[in-house]
């Protein structure tokens, strides 16, 4: 009983809560996970921090460092780290700055990398990357044992030397039910779908970070965006199924004509946070400018075996993250004045089946997650929305325990009373007890 009174009352406590609303944050922000385990990087292998499968960690590093993470990994399972990597609001960028991630084994023998640096587009921004432990057959990294996830930082000298940000997630990937096709597909559909149909209701704010980027469904999306901004999305993408995305900014309401060269980017991580794609940053004079993805492959386990990113990156089935930039020079020809940003998703094709076995965790795309994106709920609100609904369940377990108890209590008392009742001696004629008294009194 007194569990089920501590859930109730859990329910409640939540209910008075008022409404968290999840939106972008300032020019320049960006949100971390708030569970998220604090961790250090080590400059030595041999005093690494370990991270755990389906962890979340918040580290840092300064220009040029190299860091060192530890892994335990058998040698069965294919392991994914990713990185995301935070500049500071304000610092300088420069062509070619950024992170290299790679795994690597006691040896130091590379299993695989990814870079997250800065293009044509030199304004600080959210980057993302991964790098993986795959079981091949004639693959490196086959043995069980002791990794190290890798991160080196370059910076130029004319670049912002100060520390940025990292959030580090390690995903490990389910154990497959058969055997999959081992080559790259050569072929897909590459033809652009019907624009997609705008919504009564088609305004999504977006999110300022992977964890509380903004689910969409196939549709048109209007959304704001304030230059030095970058906004972050989420579409699930199911085995079989073909994303199309495509960014288009609106014009400035300014009477100037400025030019403002690589203006608005826009790129996709996998569910793995793995770099998939990005579009040329495409420049501004104040008219509306379109950016669209280049057509990516539909979603498939084979796809890992091709050597472009933007293929292989199409690996799994799950949430596709799109993040969104402004860059700040726009501020200095038009004003730190929102723009207005529409997205085009069109996610094309039937589902297919899994080729996992069991749960396939964040590689998969449930009903929730479907849920989700219909309502436009971001990442976050998604997480507490399950959080409720597991918090109900305790409470209506926990009532029908409490009532189950209830019951048994007292039929237990009853059956108690009419046994005693059986029990006692009937008063002889005339009201006189044997012994002086009553039964109580016996």
């Amino acid at each position: 009983m007194r569990g089920a009174l501590v859930a109730v009352a859990a329910v409640f406590a939540v209910a008075a809560l008022p409404g968290q609303v999840y939106a972008a944050g300032a020019p320049g922000s960006y949100t971390f996970d708030p569970d998220a385990e604090s961790v250090g990087g080590a400059d030595i292998s041999a005093e690494a921090s370990k991270l755990k499968p389906g962890g979340v960690y918040k580290s840092a590093i300064r220009s040029g460092q190299k860091l060192y993470y530890r892994l335990d990994l058998d040698a069965r399972t294919n392991a994914y780290v990713s990185a995301v990597v935070v500049p500071k609001g304000g610092g300088k960028v420069a062509y070619g700055d950024g992170i290299t991630l790679s795994i690597r084994d006691s040896s130091d023998d590379e299993c695989s990398s990814q870079d997250a640096v800065f293009g044509s587009a030199q304004y600080p921004r959210p980057l993302a990357a991964y790098a993986s432990r795959r079981m091949d057959k004639d693959g490196t990294c086959q043995d069980a044992g002791t990794y190290y996830v890798l991160i080196e930082r370059e910076s130029k000298e004319t670049s912002d030397q100060g520390e940025w940000g990292l959030e580090l997630r390690y995903a490990s990937e389910p154990q497959l039910a058969s055997s999959e096709p081992t080559t790259a597909p050569s072929s897909w559909p590459s033809a652009s779908p019907a624009p997609p149909a705008a919504a009564a209701d088609n305004t999504r704010r977006g999110g300022a970070g992977y964890y509380d980027a903004t689910s969409l469904e196939t549709g048109e999306w209007k959304d704001r965006i304030e230059p030095g901004q970058t906004l972050f999305y989420r579409v699930p993408v199911d085995w079989g199924q073909q994303l199309f995305a495509t960014a288009e900014l609106s014009n400035s309401t300014s009477e100037k004509n400025a030019y403002v060269s690589s203006a608005l980017a826009m790129s996709l991580e996998n569910p793995a946070l793995g770099h998939v794609a990005d579009v040329s940053p495409t420049s501004y004079s104040g008219k509306p400018i379109s950016v669209p993805f280049d057509p990516l492959p539909p979603v498939a386990y084979r796809n890992r075996y091709d050597s472009g990113d933007d293929v292989r990156g199409m690996r799994f089935a799950g949430w596709y993250y799109l993040s969104v930039s402004l860059s700040p020079d726009v501020a200095k020809a038009y004003g730190q004045k929102p723009i207005a940003l529409t997205l085009k998703i069109s996610v094309k094709g039937e589902a297919g089946k899994s080729p996992y076995k069991g749960d396939a965790g964040i590689f998969s795309v449930t009903q929730g997650d479907k849920d989700a994106a219909r309502e436009g709920q971001s990442g976050a609100q998604a997480a507490e929305a399950r959080s409720e609904r597991g918090t109900m369940k305790l409470v209506a377990a926990g009532g029908i325990g409490a009532g189950t108890v209830l019951v048994l209590w007292l039929g237990a008392w009853t059956l108690i009373a009419r046994r005693r009742a059986a029990a006692a001696p009937v008063a002889p004629t005339g009201g006189q007890y044997p012994y002086g008294g009553p039964p109580q009194a016996w």
